[in-house]
């Protein structure tokens, strides 16, 4: 039998989830459909407080397989291709809980689509990254590199195809940290377990906080944070927290 293209692993709090699609863990359909079960089922395990998402290999994630492309003679075919492709974002970008990116290698086209789609990202110092499907006669991913970059750069990398290294990601505030291969995933799931040991309502509430923030003018979004904390503050664990820190010790949290 053959092994999973994508592995879960949870332990203290934190799922591990591992693109295992060798060798450079091109994307898909089914691998997608498996990235969407994933990302929904840990935001309602209860399990799971923050999630890291790396790749097998010395490869992250080098897109979509070209082999996989939709059939444009099958009536549907490109649409269901299309809505699974943006689901698969979606998934993480809109999952209840943060989703640390520890990109340890190429990340292109739809790899960079899925670390775009995280919260936090780190990247090994051989880490590269790019949209090349202008090399193949295709033009996507605009919103994506958008997401990440600047006007200029974003438009560079959109038209020619060209990567930026990990250093220069770095440069541009782009990823968190930049690290040796062998200390990447140990820096990442670090980070991660910070997170889970927060109260878990507040990390959820965050967590939704950042992703609608991004939508809102300034005003409306100090307002829309404002009335989820109010909420929050009357939870048992938010009452726990605060307990816990005027008495120094470790907080325990009931998830309510």
């Amino acid at each position: 039998m053959s092994e999973p293209s994508v592995l879960l692993e949870v332990a203290d709090g934190v799922a591990l989830v591992t693109l295992n699609r060798p060798p450079v863990n091109a994307l898909n359909r089914a691998m997608r459909r498996e990235l969407v079960a994933i990302f929904d089922a840990i935001s309602e395990r209860d399990d799971v407080r923050c999630a890291v998402l790396t790749g097998s290999g010395s490869v992250f994630c080098a897109g979509a397989d070209l082999k996989d492309r939709p059939n444009a003679e099958v009536a549907g075919d490109f649409l269901e291709h299309n809505r699974v492709t943006r689901e698969t974002g979606n998934a993480i970008k809109e999952c209840a809980k943060p989703v640390i990116a520890a990109v340890n290698g190429t990340a292109l086209g739809a790899g960079m689509g899925l670390a775009a789609a995280c919260d936090i990202l780190y990247a090994s110092s051989n880490a590269t990254f790019g949209m090349p499907e202008i090399n193949v006669g295709l033009a996507g991913g605009a919103s994506m590199l958008k997401t990440l970059l600047g006007r200029s750069t974003m438009r560079r990398m959109f038209f020619t195809g060209q990567r930026l290294t990990a250093q220069e990601m770095l440069q541009r505030n782009v990823v968190e940290e930049v690290l040796a291969p062998e200390a990447l995933l140990p820096k990442a799931m670090e980070m991660a377990r910070e997170i889970a040991s927060k109260a878990p309502l507040a990390v959820i509430y965050a967590k939704r906080a950042a992703n609608m923030v991004d939508l809102m003018p300034q005003r409306d979004a100090y307002r829309f944070e404002q009335e989820f904390t109010m909420a929050l503050a009357k939870t048992e664990d938010a009452k726990e927290a605060r307990m816990a820190f005027l008495e120094k010790r470790a907080p325990v949290f009931k998830g309510r």
